[in-house]
């Protein structure tokens, strides 16, 4: 078996030098006039978003709310990346919009885009429900998740939301995406 497998590959190194033997001159004699450039595919460093997608049409209170996340970010000094893990999140946790307390609807004490918990030391419902202020406070915990910018988005969400449906958030990755896309240098 050893020698089959010895000959294969001796084979396969002999046939790719012959190749280059072949080629080379061939190569050599071409004529660099006709030469054209040959484009080449660059793949972007954004990882892809993961399963299928989910997508809302927004309007003017949830636009602002991007604005107002996308605001935050860049006031922390981060990159797209943590805006679009930090919409994606508020996404899947509120659709954007600004919760205030929905009695038996809610999860506990949730409160805002983020439906972070006064009870679990996110703030006060006041600064809870300031889109600002809570984006500042998912940023805060998303600084605090080593690798957060190369893992999946899913993961860096639920590393800081700890939420009882941690796959969730991927669904809105190419949503969130987007609205950084559109949003970010306006």
């Amino acid at each position: 078996m050893n020698t089959i497998f010895r000959k294969s590959m001796l084979s396969v190194a002999g046939l790719a030098f012959a190749g280059g033997v072949f080629a080379g001159p061939i190569a050599a004699h071409a004529n660099p006039v006709d030469a054209k450039p040959v484009a080449v595919a660059v793949q972007s460093a954004a990882p892809k978003p993961q399963g299928e997608q989910s997508h809302i049409t927004l309007n003017d209170e949830q636009s602002a709310n991007v604005k107002a996340i996308i605001a935050a970010t860049k006031k922390a000094g981060l990159p797209e990346r943590a805006a679009v893990i930090s919409i994606a999140t508020s996404l899947q946790e509120s659709k954007l919009e600004n919760l205030g307390h929905l009695g038996d609807k809610n999860d506990h004490d949730s409160l805002g885009l983020f439906q972070q918990r006064p009870s679990s030391g996110w703030g006060t419902p006041e600064q809870i429900t300031d889109p600002a202020y809570s984006t500042t406070a998912f940023l805060k915990g998303l600084k605090q998740v080593d690798g957060w910018q190369d893992m999946p988005l899913t993961d860096a969400a639920q590393t800081v939301q700890v939420s009882a449906y941690p796959d969730a958030y991927a669904q809105w990755e190419q949503q969130a995406t987007d609205l950084v896309g559109q949003y970010w240098n306006s």
